[in-house]
């Protein structure tokens, strides 16, 4: 898959996540903003890269703004945002759930 435009998914609302992806030349670059970065922070990241390596992404850059979401919304979030990204909302990856 191959990043077309800048796509967001998810809210700043609590338990939630908002990632925003858009092309990128340096590998997988994550900028994370969360309350609980020191604690949950590479969870959160190695949550995110695995997803966005299962579909097939290796050269985007990524802003989460994490308000205490749980893996299952962080992956959730990642797969829409890339899908609207990659144009592919047509078409799921269900490979990848």
């Amino acid at each position: 898959m191959e990043i077309k435009t800048t796509a967001v998914a998810g809210t700043v609302e609590s338990s939630d996540i908002q990632i925003m992806l858009s092309a990128g030349h340096q590998g997988i670059q994550i900028e994370l903003e969360s309350d609980v970065e020191k604690v949950f922070g590479a969870q959160i990241r190695q949550t995110i890269t695995t997803t966005l390596q299962q579909l097939g992404l290796s050269q985007v850059n990524v802003k989460a703004v994490d308000k205490g979401a749980l893996d299952c919304v962080i992956k959730a979030r990642t797969i829409t945002a890339a899908q609207r990204a990659c144009q592919t909302t047509d078409t799921p990856a269900w490979e990848v759930l």
